[in-house]
């Protein structure tokens, strides 16, 4: 799960319980999503990197940044 790059489809955010949607066994699941700094939001649409999980269905994510050549 660490790793796995989604798409935010319920605002993350302080004080909020947000949604991403990941590729799982290939397949799309939702699970419940926390921002990995406390202070961040990201808005529905936003691309997120999973960075830690916590089971059965939540993950803690950072805004995804594709590398730059």
């Amino acid at each position: 799960m660490i790793g796995s790059r989604g798409r935010v489809t319920g605002t993350v955010g302080p004080g909020l319980i947000g949604e991403v949607l990941l590729s799982v066994r290939g397949g799309t699941e939702a699970f419940y999503a926390y921002p990995a700094d406390p202070d961040t939001s990201f808005a529905v649409g936003t691309p997120v990197l999973v960075v830690d999980f916590e089971p059965p269905r939540t993950v803690y994510v950072e805004r995804w940044q594709p590398l730059r050549a």
